[in-house]
């Protein structure tokens, strides 16, 4: 039986690629079981896009990821550098990816401007985070009919990938 793969952002594997050059690793059995099984694809959007390590922060300024997608809002860094289009090519990168491994679930890093699914900045650089709102990688994939959850979301995840193995997934 093949086994359903599963895109997850590179940092929660425990490469340093955040823009600050560390990891968000993830300490987790289930995280280890996919591991184990050959599930996991490993994703950086940022680093896809061409991005250093380490890079200046950046947020989504005036809208969500999806807004991004629709020219309605930009991917600014603090000191004004423009990274919509770095951010877009990235997200694209990553659908890419998913497509050539059929994947359809993804576990991407919170509260970043390429994968949060829950929120992201607001753009402002002050910590206020607009609650329900995506990255751009995170709007992308959802459109493309990917179900995106957190590196939080690990028992939810894993349960809609067993489903998928066994078939009762539309």
């Amino acid at each position: 039986m093949l086994v359903q793969k599963i895109l997850i952002s590179s940092c929660l594997l425990g490469n340093p690629v955040r823009y600050n050059g560390l990891d968000a690793k993830l300490h987790s059995d289930i995280l280890d079981r996919w591991i184990g099984e050959g599930r996991v694809v490993s994703v950086c959007p940022e680093l896809a896009a061409g991005l250093s390590v380490p890079r200046e922060a950046a947020e989504i300024r005036g809208g969500s990821g999806i807004d991004v997608l629709n020219n309605a809002s930009q991917i600014v860094t603090r000191s004004g550098n423009l990274l919509t289009p770095q951010f877009v090519f990235g997200a694209r990168q990553a659908l890419e990816t998913a497509r050539q491994h059929d994947i359809k679930i993804a576990v991407l890093t919170d509260g970043s401007p390429s994968c949060g699914s829950a929120y992201v900045y607001d753009g402002s650089f002050s910590g206020i985070k607009l609650w329900g709102s995506t990255g751009v990688t995170t709007a992308l994939l959802s459109t493309e009919g990917l179900e995106v959850f957190s590196q939080f979301q690990l028992f939810e995840a894993d349960r809609r990938l067993l489903e998928l193995d066994r078939g009762h997934a539309v």
